[in-house]
């Protein structure tokens, strides 16, 4: 043993662990204890130590502490937390670091249930009397982003102030990139002002959040200011700047200017990078300027600018999209006859272009080729031939890649079963779903709270929710914690079977086992409802949600406006709309074609022009109204029994009537045809739709 080594001891034997710690504790080598706690960690699968050091009557704060640090390095923060919860319990206080890094572990960490724990440990740290730091709080901020609570995270802001800690630009930051990554821009700029109001000058990392969320949202003049506004503040913009704006430009097919830009980036001495050519590139190959993304290869190669990993990879997916595989294939040796060496990426892209382009049998020999190359057999590989070949329905070919794929050196994971699972379910094969869920069980491959949400969605999808409500049982007792999915899953299997009743008995039992209601789950019971007809009982569901704060979205108003309408209603859905207008939440052309199909189908055929005119005056009225698909059939109710010669005359007459711009003459005539009951092709209805909002434009343009 070196002399800068811990001492080692037997993995398995625990005793001798806990009875070693303290001597080093006692010499304050507590990176030493650290490293032999790690150690053991890594191979105790059983959680003995976890659970040792959980019974230990009188553990010092040490043990406690140190142990906290080497579960969140372990990757493993549920247990630090549980350990966080002993030292609570015991009044003893760990130290702010220890604490810090316990908060960033569990919101970092991938579960639904990881932010909630963290606020909780941030409550009982205080309660313990740790005084946090500037740090602390830019961790549970950063934990509301992630939760999309903006309020909170800036109310939060406010509370700093009780501890003597002042917001620093890592907390505004943090805050405004999540808003804009949500395109909440407007509460972005107001933060800004907050930020700017407490005497904080906006930093680089500011400006370049505030571009990127422009160029989100295809704001490119906004974004263009912020970068003049960062030069009059003495901030010039870096080449990360630029290439955000070049991708916007490239999003919105501005090619040209996106070239502009990146000459302007040349004359103030700053170089495009592999990042600006590799924008450019997609962009020209996104936007068929094929010829220019050629002319910036050849340009990378004459200014020096090495091509990387993706640099490779948008030509193969370009070459894949085109179906022109072997030009994916040549790239790939080129890539390798100049010494780079294509990664997981370019074969898993070249291997989904073979899948697309059905020809299974070179994607199997790409799968071959990355195992000669000794490549990470990763399972990204062949989920994505698993996906490609359960979305073509050949559920076989599927079955016998997963079989054979761990002789060809692939990590099967519970994801590849679950792809293969949600296959057969949407081929109706419910015995072969539930055969391979047992298969992959007997192989030891523990499934997780999303494997399980994919066979409990299948039997709900079937019409078996009570046997989804067996898989839950199992999942409950294997330890593992069901997300909103799945409770809204079966929530949605109960109201699609007809059975509100049972739904609403799940719902109320799972609330009392801490399961939060969602806005998914209110539309789920609200569409259940109105599907049995119990449009009063939707109503009062709805106003108690709203009363007790709880979010909703445009899918809520939808649901109860659409059965409203479909009652004759309409008083009561234009009450829900105006409602709907003041919270921002639409509408959008599933509400319009509600209301519009209500107001025709009663006859009210003036109402519903002066309702579409209304609306296009408040600029409110979607583009989509005019695209439908034209088998839709949320418009009119046609069937093909109702598709007679009147039919046709009349649909005939008002499409010539709106090819001469006679919209008027057009819309009476089609009210005319809704008085006899006769029902016109929904083509002519879109067309007619189509020339009431031309005339209204029209109109609008002469009165400007």
């Amino acid at each position: 043993m070196g002399p800068n080594q811990p001492p080692t001891f037997p993995h398995n034997s625990l005793p001798s662990l806990l009875s070693l710690l303290p001597s080093l504790f006692s010499h304050r080598k507590f990176s030493d204890a650290k490293s032999l706690l790690l150690g053991f960690i890594a191979t105790d699968r059983r959680h003995d130590l976890h659970l040792s050091i959980l019974r230990l009557t009188s553990p010092s704060k040490a043990l406690l502490d140190t142990a906290i640090g080497a579960y969140v390095q372990s990757g493993q923060p549920h247990h630090a937390f549980q350990i966080f919860k002993k030292m609570k319990r015991l009044r003893l206080r760990p130290n702010l670091l220890t604490c810090n890094t316990l908060l960033n572990s569990l919101v970092r960490y991938p579960s639904s249930h990881s932010v909630s724990f963290s606020r909780e440990a941030f409550n009982d740290a205080i309660k313990l009397g740790i005084v946090p730091n500037v740090n602390t709080f830019n961790i549970v901020i950063y934990g509301y982003c992630l939760e999309n609570k903006f309020k909170d995270a800036v109310e939060f802001l406010n509370v700093m102030g009780k501890y003597n800690c002042s917001p620093d630009n890592v907390t505004y930051n943090t805050i405004l990139d999540a808003l804009c990554k949500k395109g909440r821009l407007g509460d972005a700029r107001d933060l800004l002002m907050d930020m700017k109001s407490r005497g904080l000058l906006p930093n680089r990392n500011t400006y370049n959040i505030l571009v990127y969320g422009y160029c989100k949202m295809g704001w490119l003049k906004e974004a263009a200011n912020v970068i003049e506004l960062m030069t009059q503040n003495n901030l010039l913009p870096d080449v990360w700047t630029y290439n955000m704006l070049i991708n916007g430009l490239c999003n919105e097919g501005r090619i040209e200017e996106a070239f502009k830009l990146r000459d302007e980036m040349e004359n103030l001495k700053l170089l495009p990078d592999v990042v600006s050519y590799n924008t450019l590139i997609n962009g020209c190959l996104e936007w068929s300027k094929i010829s220019e993304a050629f002319k910036l290869l050849e340009e990378m190669s004459e200014k020096g600018v090495k091509p990387n990993a993706v640099t490779h990879n948008i030509m193969v997916k370009w070459y894949c999209k085109e179906g022109k595989m072997d030009d994916a294939s040549n790239t790939i040796t080129k890539m390798e006859e100049s010494g780079f060496s294509p990664d997981c990426v370019t074969y898993n892209t070249l291997i989904n272009g073979y899948c697309k382009a059905g020809n299974m049998g070179e994607a199997f020999r790409t799968m071959d080729e990355m195992g000669r190359k000794n490549m990470k057999m990763d399972s990204v590989t062949l989920n994505t031939i698993l996906r490609t070949l359960c979305r073509e329905k050949k559920l076989e070919e599927a079955y016998k890649l997963l079989s054979s794929a761990r002789k060809r050196g692939y990590f099967i994971d519970e994801v590849s079963y679950g792809t293969l699972i949600v296959g057969y379910f949407k081929d109706g094969n419910v015995d072969r779903a539930l055969k391979l869920w047992d298969e992959m069980k007997e192989k030891e491959i523990i499934p997780s709270t999303v494997t399980y949400n994919c066979i409990i969605g299948g039997l709900c999808q079937c019409g078996k929710t009570e046997q989804a409500i067996s898989k839950l049982n199992e999942l409950l007792e294997s330890g593992l914690l069901p997300d909103e999915t799945t409770y809204n899953t079966i929530l949605h299997g109960y109201c699609r079977e007809g059975d509100v009743e049972k739904a609403f008995q799940f719902h109320n039992k799972m609330v009392e086992n801490s399961f939060k209601p969602d806005v998914f789950t209110c539309n789920i019971l609200l569409r259940g409802l109105c599907m049995e007809g119990m449009l009063e009982k939707a109503l009062k569901l709805f106003n108690t949600w709203v009363s007790k704060g709880k979010a909703i979205d445009t899918v809520t108003y939808n649901t109860l406006i659409t059965s409203l309408c479909k009652e004759g209603r309409l008083d009561d859905a234009f009450n829900l709309l105006s409602e709907m207008e003041e919270k921002e939440l639409g509408p959008d052309h599933y509400t319009y074609n509600a209301i519009i199909t209500a107001l025709t189908d009663s006859g009210r055929i003036r109402e519903a022009e002066e309702f579409m005119s209304k609306m296009l005056e408040k600029g409110n009225l979607p583009d989509q109204v005019l695209q439908l698909d034209k088998n839709e059939t949320v418009v009119t109710s046609e069937t093909s029994e109702e598709s007679d010669s009147s039919s046709v005359a009349y649909s005939e007459w008002i499409k010539e009537l709106c090819t001469e711009g006679k919209y008027k003459d057009a819309m009476r005539i089609f009210g005319e045809s809704k008085q006899k009951g006769i029902t016109v092709d929904k083509s002519t209805y879109i067309n007619l739709m189509d020339g009431l909002i031309k005339r209204r434009k029209s109109i609008s343009k002469e009165a400007r």
